[in-house]
């Protein structure tokens, strides 16, 4: 899968990423025609009740991004925050999602325990940019065989440490081997992410998530010349839970869900995302 997601942020390309919470979420994504999928630490600790501040341990995100890849084709990309601690930390937590065949990790800057970025007034404490280089190249080594991409993520903007501190680390941890390099931005407009990009100098690759500025567009994005990836963050639990509330409010409005159920998937519709039919060709195949 690493090569396939290689292949599709080539120079020229822009791989369109959409977030996912669980397995079913990923394979909508999929079906959407999206080009790989995100599993979203933000998405995953929302499906559990909880904020997104290093609360879940990592095997359960690691539980749930292994269900994600095996139920989907596209290439999954794996959010893991801070890297759960230290270099050391990293290298354990990478090889555990190298083995589980994600295509690629995403590790952030941050101190651990995080806070999510978008968060007002949050903590956003960056680490030194010397100890995350040593957590991207630990990261590259415990991929192993797996070859899987690294992909660096600076938080600089957020901490509004300013483009030049974001390009320096950005360049620092390019430098330590990371595969790409994810810059983030909480500016309602993309006003800053397209200034770091076009002073942008390195050959690696960058990736966006252009949630705080969604008139940012892939058509833009591609003018810009140096971005492989847009990531759509956390779009599935948003939009799950517009849809959620809308329905169930009108059930209880309406006593019933005799107006609703036109309008909503049918079972049948369920059953096909489950795959039932493969089971039951899978029960009439081998099942004496």
């Amino acid at each position: 899968m690493a090569n396939k997601l290689r292949d599709l942020v080539a120079p020229g390309k822009l791989a369109s990423v959409m977030s996912a919470h669980n397995p079913l979420s990923a394979r909508l994504a999929e079906l959407a025609g999206f080009d790989g999928v995100w599993a979203s630490g933000f998405e995953v600790s929302a499906a559990y009740g909880v904020p997104d501040a290093s609360l879940l341990s990592f095997t359960q995100h690691l539980e749930m991004t292994r269900a994600i890849v095996e139920r989907v084709s596209a290439p999954v990309v794996a959010d893991l925050d801070t890297g759960y601690g230290n270099a050391i930390n990293v290298m354990h937590v990478v090889g555990a999602y190298a083995r589980a065949g994600v295509a690629a990790v995403v590790i952030e800057d941050k101190t651990f325990p995080k806070d999510t970025s978008l968060l007002a007034d949050a903590r956003q404490d960056l680490v030194r940019a010397e100890e995350f280089q040593g957590k991207i190249a630990a990261a590259r080594a415990a991929s192993g065989e797996h070859d899987l991409m690294v992909i660096a993520r600076t938080e600089a903007l957020i901490a509004d440490l300013g483009i030049e501190e974001a390009l320096r680390r950005g360049s620092a941890y390019a430098e330590a081997g990371a595969d790409m390099i994810l810059v983030h931005s909480k500016r309602k407009t993309p006003d800053e992410i397209v200034a770091f990009a076009q002073r942008w100098q390195s050959e690696t690759r960058l990736v966006v998530v252009p949630t705080a500025y969604p008139d940012l567009t892939e058509a833009r994005i591609r003018q810009l010349g140096n971005i492989g990836m847009v990531i759509y963050g956390n779009h599935a639990v948003r939009a799950a839970v517009t849809a959620m509330r809308q329905i169930f409010a009108e059930i209880r409005a309406d006593g019933g869900i005799y107006n609703i159920d036109k309008r909503i998937v049918s079972v049948e519709e369920i059953f096909e995302l489950q795959r039932v039919g493969e089971m039951k060709r899978l029960e009439e195949e081998y099942l004496r």
